[in-house]
This record gives structure tokens, sequence and C-alpha cells, in this order.
């Protein structure tokens, strides 16, 4: 069976060790890059500051981001780029910034060096952007024809990161197997590639559900251990995998979709990304009538600090009419939520939605059985 997919496995190159972010100087020097643009955020600038690198030889221009990953912060960006002769894009912060650094770069044809602060997402693995516009509803999904350049994942600045971006993180990467799962299940004799990403997709699964909860606790420590170690890289790299090696068959399916849909709320814009996956898990699960498996699930969520429902994100009282937007939103074109078996329509989404509600809450009472041992 011949496949059409574009092979996007890995940065050009990439390193994850406590202290790696010093190498930043020589390793710019060996890209031949003297001038760059450094794109940071606030918060996240604040706790990253005082562990960046000296320049070496390099010149920096800094400049924070507007708060977005839209496309007029792109061209605004890539403006001061243009007019500081930058020779490369450095994004120093989380998913929103990693996109955003790698937009300006592909508008300009630039290489692009990311130093991720968060593990809450595989965007400084993956050569794609998710954008947004201003009130921070999903548009858009680019991807760039050329590999990040260079990853310095160095674990010990993810330990100053808050713990419910970790928790979103984990969300975010278990819905690696779930979506990739229900897509590569029933492909026969799938491709090499499509092994690969397959395989990647259960060292999510097994990853987190084994370490997750350990490196939430060393986290909440601020101590360094393997299960932190193994699950930062888990999240980054091996879900970063998963859709590099799988393209579209591997990458998003129903989980997602339904975090596309949640983007039309306001009040959803302060939940994480990857907590809008986690619901999005359940929810596809609900469409693929696996209760069994929603159940199992939910005493991992709440060690974790994931969402079981509307009610976790503050959404419970979203009115009917407003969730049928978000289900019919999640369902808008070719949604990845097709890729699912069956017609999924808004109806479907919507009603399993409320079903997921109610199974929720009938098992308040009863803790469901555990997986996460």
């Amino acid at each position: 069976m011949a496949f059409e997919l574009t092979v996007r496995g890995a940065p050009q190159a990439y390193v994850s060790r406590p202290g790696c972010w010093e190498e930043l100087g020589p390793r710019l020097a060996e890209l031949g890059i003297g001038r760059a643009l450094v794109v940071h955020g606030g918060d996240s600038w604040r706790a990253a500051a005082p562990r960046f690198p000296a320049a070496g030889t390099a010149k920096f221009r800094f400049e924070r981001y507007g708060g977005e990953c839209t496309y007029e912060e792109r061209d605004r960006l890539a403006r001061i780029a243009a007019d500081e002769r930058s020779e490369a894009i450095i994004g120093v912060g989380g998913g929103k910034i990693s996109d955003l650094a790698k937009a300006v770069a592909g508008r300009l044809r630039l290489p692009v060096v990311l130093l991720p602060t968060l593990a809450a997402t595989c965007s400084a693995w993956t050569p794609l952007s998710i954008m947004y516009d201003r009130n921070g509803a999903m548009t858009a999904y680019d991807i760039h024809p050329r590999a990040n350049a260079l990853v310095l994942l160095d674990p010990l600045v993810l330990l100053d990161s808050p713990p419910e971006l970790l928790a979103a993180g984990i969300g975010d990467t278990l819905a690696k197997w779930y979506e990739a799962d229900v897509i590569l299940s029933r492909i026969p004799n799938p491709s090499v590639e499509l092994t690969v990403a397959a395989f990647a997709a259960r060292i999510c699964r097994d990853n987190l559900l084994r370490d997750g909860e350990a490196a939430m606790a060393a986290l909440a420590a601020g101590e360094f251990d393997d299960a932190f170690a193994r699950t930062v890289e888990t999240v980054v790299l091996a879900a970063g995998m998963v859709g590099g090696f799988g393209d579209r068959y591997a990458r998003t399916a129903g989980a997602h979709s339904v975090h596309d849909g949640l983007t039309i709320l306001p009040e959803a814009h302060a939940v994480r990304h990857g907590s809008k996956v986690a619901y999005g898990i359940l929810v596809q699960l609900a469409l693929e009538e696996r209760w069994s498996e929603i159940e199992s699930l939910l005493p991992f969520y709440a060690r974790v600090g994931l969402p079981a429902g509307l009610r976790d994100m503050g959404l419970g009282a979203v009115p009917e009419e407003r969730l049928r937007a978000v289900a019919e939103r999640a369902v808008e074109g070719d949604a990845s939520i097709h890729l699912l078996p069956g017609v999924i329509t808004a109806e479907l989404v919507l009603n399993a939605m409320r079903r997921l509600e109610s199974f929720t809450a009938s098992l308040a009472s009863s803790p469901p059985a555990d997986i996460g041992s």
C-alpha cells in the first residue's frame, strides 16, 4: 500500500542535558550565525533570563512577543528581524513562542533555534506553527519547509516551570497515543514510517502513565530525577516523532479537533492547550464508545491535574447553544476528527460531551479502576 506522507522527523540538532543552554554561543558559531533576534515572553523570561547564556561572538536583539501567535505578530517580528539583519530567530519560552519563532523564521527563510522553558507541547521539536487570531481562536496549522536548526532542552530550566504547564504537556502528549492509534490500527501493512510513528505513540502512553505522576512530584520538590527527565523528553521528543514520522496518518484526530472547538469560547482561553486536548481525549473516547477506557484513565487525570470534564475547566456553566457552536467548530471542514471511523457530526460531538459530563459525575462517588500503576 502506498502512503502519501512527508517525514519531518527531527530538528537538525537536538541536545537535552542539564546546562546545555551554555552551548548556545559555540553552536551558533558552528552554524555561522552572527546576529539573531531573540523572541521571548514575560513570566517565562523572568525565570529564564538568569540562565540565558552569553552570546559569545554573536549579537542579539531581544524582543518580547505580544502574547499570542498571530500572523500580525509574526509580521511585526519579521520586520524587526529584517531591520536588524538577523541571521536566525531564537525562541525562548513555551509552545506559542516556539511556534511564533518558527513562523517568523519561515517568513524570512532563516534558521530557527529553540530554547524551551516549558514541557507543555512538542512545539520545540516540530517544524510547524499553530496560528491564532487576536482573540485566541485557532485559525491555521502551518507546516514549514525547514526543520528547526537547533533545540537546546535543559531540564533544569524546566524545573522552574509551573506544575499546571507540565500537566498540560502530559495531557497533550497522552493524546498522541489515542489519536495515532485510532488511525494507524486500521491501516493494513503500514509503512516503516508509520511503524515508527506507532512506536513513538506507544512510548508516549507508556512513559507518561509510568512516570508522569513521579515527574509532577519531582517538579513540586524542585528535584531533577530520571522520571522528570523521561517525562519532559517524552513530551518534546517522542510526541514530536509521532506526527514527524506519521504525518497526517498520526498527527491528530478527535482530541485536537475538540481543542480547536473549545478555542472559540473566550472563557476557555485561560485553560492550557494540553488541558483542552486532554478533555478532547475523553470526548474522542466517548465518540468511540470506549467508556471503560475513560473510567480507567480518570484516576491518572486526577493525580496529575488534568480535567475530567467541562466543570474542571471552569466551563460547566457554558450554555447549550455555545457548546453546540464548539461542536460545530470541531467538525468544521477537513478537521482531523473526521479521521475517526464513521461519519462524525456536530450533533454526535455535542452528545458525546453531554454523555461524558453525566458519566464522570456518576463516577464521582465511586473511584474507577486505575491503569496508572
